[in-house]
């Protein structure tokens, strides 16, 4: 009798997993024993089922409840059996007689009975794959200029529910929400950066080329993009923070922030990998360096586990002396007590606020089918728009006359990033700002011609700094400069 291969049986454990923990896919791929037992292909081949399955999640279950008989009376374990083998079959270049039969194996694992029931339903689901290429097809023509694909193709291609990809289209145009249709199921790029401050770059390049990883620079200065991350974790270099993993966008972001004197508030520090990219960018571009009073990054965050895990990694990268953690809830910056590191005033005050994350989906695959629409309700007390506003305008009260005050989420959508922005302009505490322009800040006018056309290619009509996923390339993230006046 035929069974299901290790990597499918791995990746069905731990969706099973995920379920019953209500975990995150990445986090249970990265400390799974199973995992290690696998090959590189049984490897890459079980990350990339459970990455798809939960970033396609309703899709599956829209096919699968069409073709089963009683689809609400499905043993949780069967239905993740099924969503496993009808995305190999939907999304992936198996061989349509393997992926349904190795599906069928699946079913019969946990649960005997089903599996011919499992056999016929994923018989009916591997003839929809024709649905599937043309709906890529018309998304890939619309990235090009060519006809607006429906909803139901953009939805098809990417696997996201339909009320995000609609929001997509509205807030990115149709070209670029095409584009992050298209790239939705794919592996998101690998970028690292030097963790400290006096790195050697060739070493650290000589390092990464000894685990067998093809390394190629991305634009900026200490950072580059990797063929693949295999080896990585378990070489140490991570946990050494001898380099930060970071997506090439959200390094762009903390060049925008860096100050090239005084001191800044990291708001949203959380376990510090930006704190590690931005004392290494105020290092190459603060000509103030030896003047500049310590600690040069104070981080606000409100999870004090995240703060004992960022002053450890601190630690680590030798900047102890130059960034410090504090926990403090951020929406109270206004108020006269306060922490006194975080008493102010600073040169440079970066929001990184917690937002939807749709700019990150690849990654993180939960966010399309966990995100509630009404959480980003603009006028909803307790959504995430009014968080953010609510930090932004909290902390600058925290900005020195002159200074500046960044915005940063790894958001897509205008609600939470030029929404919250001009919402605040038109507040009280907006009062005193304007908006500057991140091609004039200090960290990106020092960067290479190539680094500086990244920033360039995303800059928007309003000075600030969008990307979004496109195929190969980094990660969606907003930026908004603006300049206390008085």
């Amino acid at each position: 009798m035929a069974v299901a291969s290790p990597a499918r049986t791995t990746a069905l454990h731990l969706l099973g997993m995920q379920r019953r923990r209500s975990g995150r896919a990445r986090d249970l791929l990265r400390g799974a024993q199973e995992m290690r037992s696998l090959g590189s292909r049984g490897k890459a081949l079980a990350t990339r089922l459970v990455l798809g399955v939960n970033a396609a999640a309703g899709e599956l279950d829209w096919r699968i409840d069409g073709f089963a008989a009683k689809p609400g009376q499905l043993e949780p374990r069967v239905r993740d059996a099924l969503r496993l083998s009808a995305f190999e079959l939907l999304y992936l270049e198996t061989p349509r007689q393997v992926a349904a039969s190795q599906g069928v194996e699946l079913v019969r694992s946990v649960q005997p009975r089903a599996a011919r029931m499992a056999n016929a339903v994923l018989r009916r689901i591997a003839d929809c794959r024709g649905e599937v290429d043309a709906a890529r097809v018309a998304v890939g023509a619309m990235a090009e200029g060519g006809p607006v694909a429906s909803t139901d193709d953009l939805c098809r291609a990417s696997g996201y529910p339909a009320w995000l990809v609609r929001r997509l289209v509205a807030d990115l145009g149709v070209e670029r929400a095409a584009l992050a249709c298209l790239c939705a199921l794919e592996a998101a790029p690998v970028f690292v950066a030097c963790g400290h401050m006096d790195a050697n770059e060739p070493e650290v390049v000589a390092r990464l080329e000894d685990l067998g990883l093809a390394v190629s620079r991305d634009g900026l200065p200490g950072s580059w993009e990797l063929g693949g991350a295999a080896g990585l974790a378990a070489s140490g270099l991570l946990e050494r923070s001898d380099i930060v993993a970071s997506d090439l966008a959200a390094q762009v972001v903390c060049r925008m922030a860096a100050t090239a004197r005084g001191r800044m508030l990291e708001v949203g520090q959380g376990r510090g990998t930006k704190s590690l990219l931005l004392a290494r960018a105020m290092g190459e571009c603060g000509a103030e360096g030896d003047a500049r009073p310590e600690p040069w990054v104070v981080g606000c965050e409100v999870v004090a586990s995240k703060v004992e895990s960022c002053v450890a990694r601190m630690g680590r990268a030798g900047l102890a002396g130059l960034v410090t953690s504090v926990s403090f809830d951020a929406t109270r910056l206004a108020e006269r007590d306060v922490p006194v590191e975080l008493a102010g005033p600073f040169e440079t005050v970066l929001v990184d606020a917690p937002c939807s994350g749709t700019g990150t989906m690849r990654r993180h695959p939960e966010i399309p089918w966990l995100l509630d629409p009404e959480a980003l309700a603009a006028s909803a007390e307790r959504s995430l728009p009014a968080l953010q506003l609510r930090m932004l305008s909290a902390a600058a009260s925290r900005v020195v006359s002159g200074g500046e005050l960044v915005y940063a989420t790894c958001s897509v959508l205008a609600v939470e990033n030029e929404g919250v922005v001009r919402a605040f302009l038109e507040s009280p505490a907006g009062a005193g700002f304007e908006r500057a322009d991140v091609l004039d800040a200090v960290g990106v006018r020092s960067l290479p011609e190539a680094g500086r056309a990244i920033v360039a290619a995303n800059r928007t009509e309003t000075g600030a700094f969008q990307s979004s996923p496109t195929p190969g390339s980094y990660d969606g993230h907003f930026c908004a400069c603006l300049r206390r006046t008085s």
